[in-house]
């Protein structure tokens, strides 16, 4: 026999438990650009700084992916208008595929407002400062 009592107890409980952290995962928000470390032009890897030279240039990249949209789904970044990042592989010795380094700019395609470091697949990211 079931015993009801108990039943709406779990069921309660599993119940906060969704909202609860359904609330935190909504109350993440984006960062500012003040709240995210630096990293200098000097201090990226040295691909890095190669790439960060490509973006001024306007290319060629040498990633069919180099300049798609970033989507900032991680809210990360500052929050923009859909189509304002972009990002760009920082290429990784040894590594036979597009690696997890990444440079992603807001801005103007040659003239960025901002770009930022990530030597972790969007985990985390730097501002870049020249």
């Amino acid at each position: 026999m079931v015993d009801w009592s108990r039943f709406k107890l779990v069921l309660t409980g599993l119940l906060v438990i969704a909202a609860v952290s359904t609330g935190v995962a909504h109350a993440k928000t984006n960062a500012s650009a003040d709240s995210l470390a630096t990293i200098s032009v000097a201090e990226l890897p040295a691909q890095g700084a190669q790439t960060y030279a490509l973006i001024a240039q306007g290319g060629p990249f040498p990633y069919e992916k180099d300049g798609v949209t970033f989507g900032n789904r991680e809210r990360l970044l500052p929050a923009s208008n859909r189509g304002h990042y972009r990002e760009y592989t920082v290429s990784t010795p040894g590594v036979s595929h597009r690696g997890t380094r990444r440079i992603v700019c807001g801005g103007k395609p040659r003239a960025p407002d901002a770009c930022y470091y990530t030597a972790d697949h969007y985990a985390s990211f730097r501002r870049i400062v020249p």
